[in-house]
């Protein structure tokens, strides 16, 4: 035999690496056949098979029945084959089998070599399988060392890594300390499986109060959508499948504890729960909270909202460095623009004014027209002729000549600029659709 007993180390690595008996025996079989073709040539027609009786690996030679030899390692004489098997003839293939053993050094080299590729293949397998499945999990390591701005996180089985935008800013980590991130991705590759963990991830944040909010477990309390401003501020969305339990309760839990549990664990991290709803002005004015807000201008066509706030209101809506506000479009998934009260009426008078100053208006057109959501001439320029003939009931060709004098006033004069919270000048969005909420 090549290897002693080779019956019993197939077993014996099947057994404590879990590697597939029939997938070692194949490797086993593959590297005997590559050290015959390198002894031999690749030329020689070989077979090579287990022997679940010996326990042996047997290797078979083949060459086929001539009348004249012209390649010996190919062809066997007649009488020579009619030596190994009586009955046969020309043009027949003879097996005959082969000594493992003058393989050598090599042979047994590359069996051992297939052995200890297969056991890493079956153990970077099996820690694939575990992750892949781990998928979307919080999970515990240790700070093992830093890959420049990176964290290698020691697993147990294997490393996880945590890019620098996975990384809280301002968060610091010392060798040897424990960490809890989120298994935002698991990769396959040739130096195996790639964990990578994140703890700047709304899912992260998602999964914290999943363990902290039993009534999430059961389903009762549901996470609609999150938003975060990692290390500083955050926003959930939460409704409940039965009316007695108050979702937002049950997340704040008794005297706070079940969310300060999670802001403990992202050092800090200020978090807003509010309540989620199925209509969309209302769930953006919940999304706005503690702000107050006065009227919602909604433009369905742009997937965009004009929130009009009180004055006094304005900071709080926009929030410290227009935080607020982008967290709440970032959790609805609405573009928002937060204007002040007193600058709204400023623009909506600015508006009716270049309206009234067009030739042929009148204030009845100009009522009609805004509550179309046409309140200036930079919306109005942008109408259709059919939609101002059903608004208003002029002629196309009295309509034709409104959409021409608007578009031949200055942009700068139809409508004030004003920037929202987000640095967008709300005077360029489409006519919105006025929908009080």
């Amino acid at each position: 035999m090549l290897i002693t007993d080779i019956k019993r180390v197939v077993e014996q690595v099947s057994k404590d690496k879990g590697i597939d008996r029939a997938v070692l025996i194949k490797a086993l079989e593959d590297a005997l056949r590559s050290a015959a073709r390198r002894k031999y040539g690749n030329k020689i027609d070989i077979e090579v098979k287990y022997s679940e009786e010996t326990g042996e690996i047997e290797v078979f030679q083949f060459k086929e029945v001539v009348e004249k030899i012209t390649e010996p390692d190919l062809q066997i004489s007649l009488e020579e084959g009619r030596k190994l098997d009586p009955e046969c003839e020309i043009g027949d293939s003879l097996g005959t089998k082969m000594d493992t053993a003058a393989f050598g050094r090599i042979a047994a080299q590359s069996a051992k070599q297939v052995i200890i590729q297969k056991m890493k293949d079956a153990e970077r397998d099996a820690v694939f399988s575990n992750f892949i499945e781990r998928k979307g999990e919080i999970i515990n390591g240790i700070v093992q060392r830093f890959d420049r701005n990176d964290i290698i996180v020691n697993l147990g089985q294997t490393e996880g890594t945590m890019p620098l935008r996975e990384q809280i800013p301002k968060e610091t980590y010392r060798r040897g300390d424990r960490i809890r991130a989120y298994i935002l991705d698991v990769l396959y590759e040739s130096r195996g499986p790639q964990i990578v963990l994140s703890r700047t991830h709304p899912n992260f944040l998602i999964s914290l109060f999943k363990t902290e909010v039993p009534e999430i477990g059961e389903g009762i309390v549901l996470i609609k959508d999150a938003a975060r401003e990692p290390g500083s501020r955050a926003k959930i969305a939460v409704s409940s499948t039965d009316s007695d339990i108050d979702p937002v309760g049950a997340c704040v839990g008794m005297k706070g504890s079940r969310v300060q549990n999670v802001v403990q664990e992202l050092r800090g991290e200020k978090i807003d729960i509010i309540s989620w709803h199925v209509d969309p002005a209302k769930y953006v004015c919940n999304a706005l909270s503690p702000a107050e807000i006065s009227r919602v201008i909604i433009d369905e066509e742009n997937h965009a909202m004009e929130i009009i706030v009180p004055d006094e209101s304005l900071s709080v809506a926009i929030g410290k460095r227009g935080q607020n506000v982008k967290l709440a479009s970032k959790l609805t998934g609405w573009r928002l623009d937060v204007k002040s009260a007193s600058s709204y009426d400023q623009t909506l008078k600015s508006g009716y004014a270049s309206l009234m100053e067009l030739p042929g208006m009148s204030q009845n057109l100009v009522y009609k027209l805004a509550a179309s959501g046409y309140y200036s001439t930079l919306e109005l320029r942008r109408a259709t002729v059919d939609d101002l003939v059903e608004i208003t009931g002029l002629t196309p060709e009295q309509a034709q000549g409104f959409i021409e004098a608007a578009a031949a006033r200055p942009v700068e004069e139809s409508a004030p600029e004003e920037k929202s919270a987000e640095g967008e000048n709300a005077a360029d969005s489409e006519a919105p659709k006025t929908e009080e909420s």
